[in-house]
């Protein structure tokens, strides 16, 4: 595996693949890695001539300058996963090599980027579809790999996909998660072992509530979700929505879609954690 810092760089070594007419996978990652990560490699290592991992903590669409500050950086052992998973580059340029000028791009990404998390951190999604269309730009790929435990950020790069017209095919890989249930996040590693500990109740409620939700409404779902978590030593639910898979917009009943997913982001003490649930699919 080579690890390469620099677009033309990158470029070059792409370049050689599809004179040779290669395909090209892209993971892009901030870094932190873990098996969630790992299944996208290995995925993309499957289904591709190459397999481009970014590894960039993208500083535009942290909307919180604290978690900015505080997110794991673990360059290092995510060269040796990577290299072990059968990634064949690891992109991982400085701040100044993707913004080497101030991005001031506005995305008009529709309705899926301005509910839940686009209401509760306001810019994110554009500094998503920024970082993620100057990859695109850089690296071309075939295919770009997302894990669904970013669910509404996989609905806004579509969006960004048919608004740029990139030729990307855009997969979505199920959620990994720990034997105990939990979905599996880099913030993680920022938890105590004791709201660890707490953090898991955020998963098993949200199992719990499909059987809930044969017998209840759409807003009894809610509430007890809700309730049940506030309950919780540690978490504090910021919000939990139930919504149509497609569009992200709250559904009153459960005949409304055939496709709902609930969608969740609690505060563990500092450490804000999201997961999801599909209730009709």
């Amino acid at each position: 595996m080579e690890v390469v810092t620099k677009i033309a760089d990158l470029q070059k070594k792409i370049a050689e693949i599809r004179t040779n007419g290669g395909t090209v996978g892209l993971v892009p990652t901030m870094g932190a890695l873990h098996n969630g990560h790992l299944e996208l490699v290995k995925r993309c290592v499957a289904e591709n001539s190459i397999c481009v991992v970014s590894v960039f903590v993208n500083p535009t669409q942290f909307n919180d300058k604290n978690d900015l500050l505080h997110y794991p950086r673990t360059l290092d052992a995510d060269c040796k996963l990577l290299e072990s998973a059968g990634c064949a580059i690891a992109f991982a340029p400085e701040v100044e090599e993707m913004y080497p000028v101030e991005d001031t791009r506005v995305f008009n990404l529709g309705a899926v980027a301005e509910v839940m998390e686009g209401k509760y951190r306001p810019g994110h999604f554009n500094g998503v579809a920024q970082i993620v269309s100057k990859l695109f730009d850089a690296v071309q790929p075939d295919r770009a790999y997302f894990g669904e435990k970013d669910f509404q950020q996989i609905a806004v790069i579509r969006s960004m996909v048919k608004l740029l017209n990139y030729p990307v095919e855009i997969v979505a890989c199920p959620i990994v998660r720990e034997d105990d249930g939990m979905a599996l996040s880099s913030r993680n590693l920022r938890l105590t072992p004791e709201q660890r500990k707490n953090a898991v109740s955020i998963s098993q409620t949200l199992f719990k509530s499909r059987t809930f939700a044969e017998q209840h409404s759409v807003a009894e779902t809610i509430d007890y979700v809700v309730n049940t978590l506030n309950s919780v030593t540690d978490l504090d639910v910021e919000y939990f929505e139930i919504v149509n898979g497609n569009t992200l917009l709250s559904v009153n009943d459960w005949s409304d879609s055939d496709y709902i997913v609930g969608c969740i982001t609690v505060y563990c003490g500092e450490v804000r954690l999201i997961d999801n649930i599909a209730y009709r699919r």
